[in-house]
């Protein structure tokens, strides 16, 4: 696994040990970046369930002024860590060990939104709604802030209309697909 574009193109990034997380490939990371490039110079980006970082640290190689990574596994809060001094980005960067719904109302309480907020959690086990209810009432996405959730083929997001987000784009691979959502209008 290595970074694309930008910064640190080409460097190789480390992955977590075991079956915990499984890295978003190259070829379905460059066809996300290349759908986000136009607009992530100078965009606060947050990657929740991070894994090893590798969506966030192509975010700021490609120009974001500041990621936030999220996720709970001591190895995967290491292996972010490691990633983000190689690419030596660490300066843009906050590492946060903590479950998701916690981290959103620790960063609430920043009282900053995002431009982009992506998640890719473990498939089919209802965590882009739950994430989807935390973002909810915070400060963290607004009518501006495209949501991204990496989840498997068959799952559905019809739900999605009913919290109050509306899918803007879904870009599907062979077993996985991208989800963009935005808040709606009112």
């Amino acid at each position: 696994m290595r970074v694309i574009a930008g910064s640190a193109r080409r460097l190789l990034l480390k992955t977590v040990d075991g079956m915990e997380t499984r890295p978003t490939t190259d070829r379905i990371k460059e066809t996300l970046f290349n759908m986000l490039q136009n607009d992530l110079y100078g965009a606060r980006f947050l990657d929740l369930f991070a894994g090893s970082g590798a969506i966030g640290i192509e975010a700021l190689s490609r120009g974001a002024k500041e990621a936030v990574f999220v996720d709970k596994g001591d190895g995967q809060i290491s292996c972010i860590r490691e990633n983000l001094k190689t690419t030596h980005l660490e300066e843009k960067a906050r590492v946060m060990s903590a479950d998701v719904t916690e981290a959103v109302r620790r960063l609430d309480r920043d009282g900053k939104s995002f431009d982009f907020i992506f998640m890719d959690p473990p498939y089919r086990m209802d965590l882009p709604k739950k994430v989807l209810e935390a973002l909810k009432d915070t400060c963290l996405a607004d009518e501006e802030t495209l949501i991204i959730a990496e989840e498997a083929l068959d799952v559905d997001f019809s739900w999605a209309g009913a919290l109050g987000y509306e899918i803007v784009k879904i870009k599907e691979y062979k077993t996985n697909k991208h989800v963009f959502l935005k808040i709606k209008e009112v």
